[in-house]
């Protein structure tokens, strides 16, 4: 009776593919089989020196970095992206964080993590969009890992302009001061931290030099996309 009444259901309100468009089966979430198949994944998570770390090397000590997919203008991938950013679309970051999370449990650079922690949002900013597309995307990710995340911990202190149209070093002026820790118990731990997209990799750099501030922590990141050049 409740597949008889999805189905009625979808007739009228069909489930979309947020990556193609398509309507979804009954059996597929957020993104369709055929799109989950074909989206450029970029298999990090079972690399080392692969290159998401590469651009962190001499820059910040990190222990382990990935990200789930490719980044490039004009693909299924940014299409997905401005659907979650800027659409209120905020079950896409959950649905990958959630599939990404079972391949990262099977890593032996992630499965020891601890605790994850998303890049924040200026309240200001958070407020205008309704949300952090980097606390969506970590709560699929503890799901699939069975593993808290702790949003309080890592702070962003100033309203930052946007990043986009900027260059490496205008990225890194742009964020080097603009986070702060509270003081949490996080020491020793692997910790994990997640954005959307790395591209210069400066937000990231700039919180891992916050988050080093707690004696023996191990930091690794994740992101749902690389913008590789």
């Amino acid at each position: 009776m409740i597949g008889i009444l999805h189905d009625f259901l979808a007739l009228i309100y069909p489930d979309i593919c947020q990556s193609c468009g398509n309507t979804l089966y009954r059996h597929e979430n957020t993104i369709c089989t055929y799109c989950l198949f074909h989206l450029p994944k970029t298999n990090f998570h079972s690399q080392q020196d692969n290159p998401v770390e590469i651009l962190f090397w001499g820059r910040s000590d990190i222990y382990s970095a990935t990200a789930c997919y490719y980044f490039h203008k004009g693909s299924k991938v940014q299409h997905l992206m401005h659907r979650f950013k800027y659409r209120n679309q905020k079950q896409i970051g959950v649905a990958i964080g959630y599939n990404y999370g079972k391949e990262l449990k099977a890593s032996p650079y992630f499965n020891t993590v601890e605790v994850i922690i998303p890049v924040p949002l200026h309240p200001k900013k958070q407020k205008i969009r309704g949300y952090n597309q980097s606390e969506m995307f970590a709560d699929g990710l503890a799901k699939a890992l069975n593993i808290p995340v702790n949003n309080r911990v890592l702070l962003r202190t100033f309203f930052s302009e946007t990043q986009t149209r900027k260059s490496r070093f205008a990225r890194w002026e742009n964020v080097k001061a603009i986070f702060d820790v509270e003081n949490e118990e996080l020491s020793g731990k692997h910790l994990l931290l997640v954005d959307d997209v790395i591209t210069t990799g400066a937000t990231i750099e700039a919180c891992v030099n916050s988050l080093k501030k707690t004696p023996g922590v191990k930091i690794s990141v994740a992101a749902i996309a690389f913008a590789s050049s």
